[in-house]
């Protein structure tokens, strides 16, 4: 059986119907008919969940945690192993250590990784990898400003 692991980039992409929602779907529906596995990292459901309420409020971010539970995907938690797996990539490369997280967990399933995100071109020789087109870049838009906290 196939092994796929999704990244945060290509969550977001279905949940936020961007361009590679439809490769996730198709991978999603196939899950559902157990033709594949189809696996996430714990940090994917916090990424998704944090930004999704930056980005659209609490009540979003609650309902898409809650679609992702749903969802036929495998959440992996972590074990000794892809702990030390995820540590050696970290130790080695330059990539984020969220992305070395989902990179360590594609590489311990043996699994193809699928993500929009150039960062993983870094590990590309040591772990297969479905790329969706890659998330774009607004440089004309402003960092978004950071709320006060609340006293």
């Amino acid at each position: 059986m196939n092994e796929y692991v999704l990244d945060t980039s290509a969550l977001l992409a279905y949940t936020e119907d961007e361009e590679g929602s439809t490769e996730v779907e198709a991978l999603l529906n196939r899950a559902l008919d157990d033709e594949i596995a189809l696996y996430i990292s714990v940090i994917s459901s916090i990424e998704e969940f944090y930004i999704s309420w930056q980005e659209q409020g609490e009540e979003v971010a609650i309902e898409r945690l809650n679609l992702v539970g749903a969802l036929s995907m495998i959440q992996v938690e972590l074990d000794q192993e892809l702990v030390k797996i995820i540590g050696e990539i970290k130790a080695q490369k330059t990539i984020s250590f969220a992305d070395c997280c989902i990179a360590g967990l594609a590489k311990y399933k043996n699994a193809t990784l699928v993500h929009k995100d150039p960062e993983y071109e870094e590990v590309e020789d040591e772990i297969k990898q479905l790329k969706l087109p890659y998330k774009q870049i607004s440089k004309s838009k402003p960092p978004k400003a950071k709320q006060k906290p609340k006293t």
